[in-house]
């Protein structure tokens, strides 16, 4: 077990912001976990990082960061259900392709989503009219409490919007070191979501397979986005806010041009991009920050920002989309 001292966390960040941790260990192996355990790291101060693509370190970390980098991707098929096991250290999107080379239906539209496989079930990661809670089967956590594993199913999870039991009540306590995807081999392609239908129509693409789908949605994620191996960004800064649907309708008097998505239980989710965009933020400068030209939903670091003028810059977003819609846009990235 190799425990470092002093590390720059700027190149663990997409956004690239300064910051140096205290002590700095990456996980390849679950039993690494059971000796940071028996020596004490998860009684202080410490961090779970995947891929970095979900945090904003706005100072140093007085403490131990925790790098999950285990690999390795296994599957089985059981009728017409197809059970795929990633490691918690995978990319994302090495698991989307993997599952499109085997012709395994169900994540193709979250193609090119950056960050871990362990990272996924944290804040049921979706795109494109999929979420993870309807393909997540399972997934195998360490317990920094008490130093053993445990198995959470789908429904232990509780998965809602961004959301999940280790957002909330078990936010920081849990290492996912492997998630299981139940996919199913006849599982029809979800393409209503207006752009991919869009874009495969200006391809002639009449019949699409999934690898089609995959290789639009990750067209239109570069088109809409920016890449974080060029511009810092932690991709959509701010989650899409769900209101009564008598809401929507007093909205829609002054703003007939809302953006929003119809859910059950008498609600809708509205498009933080397009608040963000009506209340004069797209493409608006402030310094080293930048909210991104084609997506009002991301902030971008133009090379010296400081996590902590980012932060504030965020705030000064919330306040403005508040104060002229009064709808509170809630932060999607962790703020360390």
């Amino acid at each position: 077990m190799n425990v470092s001292s002093n590390i720059s966390l700027k190149h663990f960040n997409t956004f690239g912001v300064a910051a140096t941790a205290q002590k700095f260990i990456e996980i390849q192996e679950e039993k690494t976990l059971a000796d940071l355990y028996q020596q004490g790291y998860f009684q202080q101060k410490f961090f779970i990082l995947g891929g970095g693509s979900n945090v904003l370190f706005t100072q140093d970390f007085e403490g131990t960061i925790v790098k999950v980098a285990n690999t390795g991707i296994q599957h089985f098929i059981e009728g017409s259900n197809i059970f795929v096991t990633a490691a918690g250290g995978e990319v994302w999107n090495d698991l989307v392709w993997y599952c499109i080379n085997h012709n395994f239906p169900g994540l193709e539209n979250m193609a090119l989503i950056p960050g871990t496989v362990g990272a996924s079930p944290v804040q049921n990661i979706g795109a494109y009219g999929t979420e993870l809670m309807h393909v997540f089967y399972s997934c195998r956590a360490f317990d920094t409490r008490t130093g053993e594993f445990r198995t959470f199913t789908n429904k232990a999870c509780a998965f809602t919007y961004r959301d999940s039991i280790f957002k909330s009540k078990y936010k920081g306590r849990f290492i996912i070191v492997s998630v299981t995807y139940k996919l199913h081999l006849h599982a029809p392609l979800n393409t209503s979501y207006g752009a991919i239908e869009a874009e495969l129509k200006r391809r002639n693409i009449i019949a699409p397979t999934i690898k089609d789908v995959a290789e639009v949605v990750s067209y239109i994620r570069v088109e809409k986005l920016p890449d974080p191996s060029t511009i810092g960004n932690a991709g959509s800064f701010f989650k899409n806010p769900i209101i009564s649907n008598q809401q929507i309708e007093a909205l829609r008097e002054i703003y007939p041009t809302l953006v929003f998505y119809p859910l059950e239980n008498n609600e809708s989710k509205v498009a933080a991009g397009w608040l963000i965009e009506q209340a004069g933020w797209k493409g608006k400068e402030i310094g080293e920050i930048a909210v991104w030209k084609n997506q009002a939903l991301v902030l971008t670091n133009k090379g010296k920002a400081m996590g902590i003028d980012i932060l504030n810059v965020s705030t000064q977003i919330i306040d403005a989309v508040f104060q002229q819609f009064g709808i509170k846009l809630e932060r999607e990235v962790n703020i360390l």
